[in-house]
């Protein structure tokens, strides 16, 4: 690893635990919500036994860092144990101070935004910051056909229960399920961008206009694939066109005014590099 990218991994990870323990300490916390796995466990523990958020993150963690050594190597574990410890302390130091919103739907809302956004900072350093994703890696492991996705989703739904067992309150358990999904989108998001793009195929026999029209009128490339109709046995041209969402209707409209009966399928395309995108 070179040092340019050695400091901009540190930089993601210290801003990653920032933004996350921010909104841990401000957001959730003090709303009783949980983002499930270990901070959620680390909730009940805050408020049953009075024991600061952070500390019971870092002790609960402690067997899988022994574990994650001997399974996910040294580079791994230690960059874990870094961003594990700053995640945990960050918690403490924001949990001291009086940033109160009262309001359950605001604060699972903005806590969701700012913990996904600061995990997802960290996960881009393939980094994790303990807790439920790094039971997932030590899971996976052991078992490659085990889906990380199906591992967390358990353990949050048990977190989540176990907070309704011991608060009482259904809204509790109702809230922190907007904060675990805002969580998944939010790294959803800064993983794959918001601007989504679209990929069009389109069949048809006048496949030379439709892609010449395409090229001039939306000034968008496209590209023609050689086919065969399995009813049909006839070959055929298969136009592919990457595009903007804001483009779609045009294409589509170019596509139909020439030809009434090309076949055209749309799916969606997360990310997209080269010549006109990224």
């Amino acid at each position: 690893m070179n040092i340019f990218k050695f400091f901009y991994n540190g930089i993601l990870i210290i801003a990653g635990c920032i933004l996350a323990s921010f909104g841990t300490s401000c957001f959730l916390l003090p709303n009783q919500l949980s983002s499930g796995g270990f901070a959620g466990i680390a909730t009940i523990f805050y408020y049953v036994f009075h024991v600061q958020m952070g500390t019971t993150i870092l002790i609960l963690n402690i067997p899988l860092f022994i574990i994650g050594y001997f399974k996910l190597g040294f580079k791994f574990i230690l960059k874990t144990i870094f961003a594990t410890f700053l995640y945990s302390k960050f918690i403490d130091i924001f949990g001291t101070f009086n940033f109160l919103v009262h309001d359950r739907l605001l604060s699972s809302i903005y806590g969701g935004i700012l913990v996904g956004s600061g995990l997802a900072l960290v996960f881009k350093t393939n980094t994790s910051t303990g807790g439920t994703d790094l039971i997932a890696y030590i899971s996976q492991n052991y078992n490659i056909h085990i889906k990380m996705s199906n591992i967390i989703m358990l353990i949050d739904i048990a977190v989540v229960i176990s907070n309704l067992i011991v608060f009482k309150e259904l809204e509790i358990g109702l809230y922190s399920a907007i904060v675990i999904f805002l969580i998944g989108k939010m790294i959803d998001i800064v993983f794959e961008g918001i601007n989504f793009c679209k990929i069009i195929y389109i069949i048809s026999d006048k496949h030379d206009e439709i892609m010449k029209a395409i090229n001039l009128e939306i000034k968008r490339g496209a590209t023609g694939l050689y086919g065969k109709g399995s009813f049909t046995k006839e070959n055929k041209i298969v136009i592919m066109c990457v595009s903007k969402r804001r483009d779609l209707e045009r294409i589509k409209s170019i596509s139909k005014k020439i030809d009434i009966n090309a076949f055209i399928v749309i799916t969606d395309a997360r990310e997209v590099y080269g010549l006109g995108f990224k």
